[in-house]
């Protein structure tokens, strides 16, 4: 009877912390709910926007893929068939969505190619260039943001806010001619000691191929993380400035903590909120690259195919390229609305 009793009262006891558990559950099941379908729509926006933005491109598609070469009108007029631009805009609309859902983001008009296997030929270059970039600055941007709010006042402060302030007000395009000026081409008692652009010297392999491609990487790299680490710092120092008032970190400093453990383990946890969607939002530009800066130094990215695409103007794979970096920075923003609950709790409730 004593042994039923004590059964009884633990599962009672127990009760409590399995609805809350299956309620903690159930929230984040709709957050997650709620975040996909905002996901989805957020994708068939930019569906509809991509296919009417670029078409206000001004220029002829067809007339650019025939520029310099004899064509008559009947010529043209088939090309316009043979890529769907004699049918209504109401009907290439459709037939564009339904061809995106599949998977089928159509033909190039200047290479002639599908413009998925397009997309996919440049996505390592882009994703070995601003991954290692992204990853790089959000490193430094993170620590240094820490480390400048934690000494907020401080000669070391104020020397990292003026110059990320002043780095991130820097055109990127800008801030990498200029590096090209200095490191390649060379300036003065400066030798040029890089490349001015591309990916390889197209003679290496082996470690060779490694060490000629890390080579070419260098000024893009630091053009990007001078912009990008600067952002990083001044959203994470301006977050942990905002918890250091808390209570709780005055009772955990009461409690013996030493200061750097106070940090660590309170401040920095509960300052990382926005730092994680600027991290994610970092993660989606991996994708994208960087445009311009692709552009500057001839890096063959998707940056440097997406400029090539607006020059003719290439519909169908601008429209791509589009979607993709679009859709990055759903899927990025995604897994981090997903990720907020499991940091703090207090989040979607």
């Amino acid at each position: 009877m004593s042994t039923t009793s004590t059964t009884g009262t633990a599962a009672v006891a127990r009760a409590p912390e399995a609805r809350a558990a299956s309620g903690n559950l159930r929230a984040y099941l709709l957050h997650a709910a709620g975040r996909l379908g905002g996901a989805a729509i957020s994708l068939f926006a930019v569906l509809v926007t991509s296919f009417f933005l670029f078409r206000i491109i001004p220029g002829d598609p067809v007339k650019a893929m025939t520029h310099g070469m004899p064509t008559s009108a009947e010529q043209l007029a088939a090309l316009r068939r043979q890529f769907g631009l004699d049918q209504p805009m109401w009907q290439q609309f459709t037939d564009y969505c339904g061809n995106a859902l599949t998977g089928d983001l159509g033909m190039s008009y200047q290479f002639h190619a599908p413009v998925g296997d397009l997309i996919a030929q440049k996505v390592p270059a882009t994703l070995l260039l601003t991954g290692v970039a992204v990853v790089i600055y959000s490193s430094i941007g993170l620590w240094l943001g820490t480390r400048s709010a934690w000494r907020h006042g401080s000669l070391g402060d104020r020397l990292n806010t003026g110059v990320a302030l002043t780095l991130w007000s820097v055109p990127a395009f800008w801030l990498g001619l200029l590096l090209i000026i200095v490191f390649a081409v060379g300036l003065g008692p400066i030798p040029g000691m890089f490349p001015t652009g591309g990916m390889e010297s197209g003679n290496e392999s082996g470690f060779a191929y490694v060490a000629d491609v890390a080579h070419h990487m260098v000024l893009p790299v630091i053009t990007l993380v001078a912009v990008g680490y600067a952002q990083t710092l001044l959203v994470m120092r301006s977050s942990l400035l905002d918890e250091m008032g808390g209570d709780y970190l005055t009772t955990a400093r009461a409690k013996g903590l030493r200061d750097d453990a106070v940090r660590r383990r309170h401040a920095v946890p509960n300052a990382l909120l926005p730092t994680v969607t600027m991290v994610f939002i970092n993660l989606g530009h991996v994708a994208a690259g960087s445009i311009l800066v692709e552009t500057v130094f001839s890096w063959p990215g998707l940056g440097g195919l997406f400029y090539q695409a607006l020059s003719v103007p290439d519909l169908p794979l601008v429209q791509g390229l589009f979607v993709v970096f679009a859709g990055a920075m759903i899927l990025m923003n995604l897994l981090a609305d997903l990720l907020y609950p499991l940091l703090d709790p207090r989040v979607g409730r």
